[in-house]
């Protein structure tokens, strides 16, 4: 089914704005029946305020030594980003994810164990220069109850709505989605990251049916 996908320029939002105002500024007057809304989770942490200075994260000993591990590609290769997981996610499981895909790993042969294992900020938080400035000085947490947030658009707005961590790796990944929207269509749409991963500044993107 063709689809048009348009991303809506922004101004830099902050933990001071209101996503839903937002929406309603940026968005309201392209919004048609029928639309989908997908809205970036750095954004949405963002105005969540799910930004955390790592001068006031102190890693211990079991982020310093399990970082060592870690792609330098990703976040977690950070022990202050690892530890803002820990904090969140319990140091326990993040341990007993660490030992487990060691063992998957090893043995089976098996990749991406620690992130499924560890809890979703694992997979989602942006260490220091993984956003865009002024926030490339603050590791960036995932958002808080994305399905909650989806719900709230809908209601607002009367569209479908989603919530996704896409990159310019061809890797997307859906937090949250209303039950209207197609899942498989949207992940497959977004493997080429329409809002782009740079300075663009669209972090919304209405995905819309032409026919």
């Amino acid at each position: 089914m063709p689809v048009q996908l348009i991303p809506v320029q922004t101004k830099l939002v902050t933990p001071d704005d209101d996503l839903l105002e937002v929406i309603r500024e940026y968005c309201g007057p392209l919004l048609q029946k029928g639309d989908i809304l997908v809205a970036a989770e750095t954004m949405v942490a963002i105005t969540q305020g799910r930004l955390i200075r790592p001068e006031n994260v102190k890693p211990g000993k079991c982020a310093l030594f399990i970082s060592q591990f870690v792609h330098q590609d990703g976040s977690l290769s950070s022990p202050f980003a690892l530890q803002a997981v820990m904090n969140e996610e319990g140091t326990l499981r993040v341990i007993a994810a660490f030992l487990l895909s060691a063992f998957t790993r090893l043995f089976l042969r098996r990749k991406g164990d620690f992130y499924r294992l560890a809890g979703k900020q694992a997979a989602l938080v942006d260490d220091i220069t993984g956003t865009v400035p002024p926030f490339d000085k603050y590791i960036v947490m995932g958002p808080k109850e994305p399905e909650k947030v989806v719900a709230a658009i809908k209601e607002r707005f009367g569209i479908e709505a989603a919530i996704i961590d896409a990159n310019d790796l061809g890797r997307s990944q859906i937090l949250a989605a209303t039950e209207g929207v197609d899942q498989k269509l949207l992940l497959r749409l977004f493997k080429k990251n329409p809002a782009g991963n740079a300075d663009q500044q669209t972090p919304l993107v209405i995905v819309r049916r032409t026919s």
